[in-house]
């Protein structure tokens, strides 16, 4: 059993910065897609930067790209997420999310069955 644990999150100014946590502990699988999905108010949900454990492979979305960074620490099941420059329309719910597999990401990762989920961390930002 693979246990999910995200943290960070919190409320800055229209600019500033936040990092963000996920860690996966207990019976893991070898490589995971690892990465966070957000749920900003009145959309749907999308794929904001994930990575992949056993490589140096990085994708970040449209709204992530040139602002944040995806990586991992010192441990292979640690990811963080340093968000910088961060506007209002940031604003929302961040799920850290992770799916076994084997060679890298597929596109739809985050939506197979047996996709891990972290709790989820607000994340504000005041104009």
């Amino acid at each position: 059993q693979v246990q999910v644990v995200e943290s960070g999150g919190g409320s800055v100014r229209d600019g500033g910065s936040l990092r963000l946590s996920c860690t996966l502990s207990g019976d893991t699988y070898p490589d995971y897609c690892m990465g966070w999905v957000r749920q900003l108010p009145g959309q749907e949900r999308e794929a904001v930067a994930f990575l992949y454990t056993g490589g140096a492979s990085q994708w970040y979305g449209n709204s992530a790209e040139g602002r944040f960074t995806i990586s991992q620490e010192n441990s292979k099941y640690t990811v963080s997420l340093q968000m910088n420059s961060l506007e209002p329309e940031d604003t929302g719910l961040y799920y850290c999310a992770a799916t076994p597999v084997q060679g890298g990401c597929p596109g739809n990762w985050w939506n197979y069955p047996d996709t891990l989920w972290g709790q989820g961390t607000q994340v504000t930002v005041s104009s």
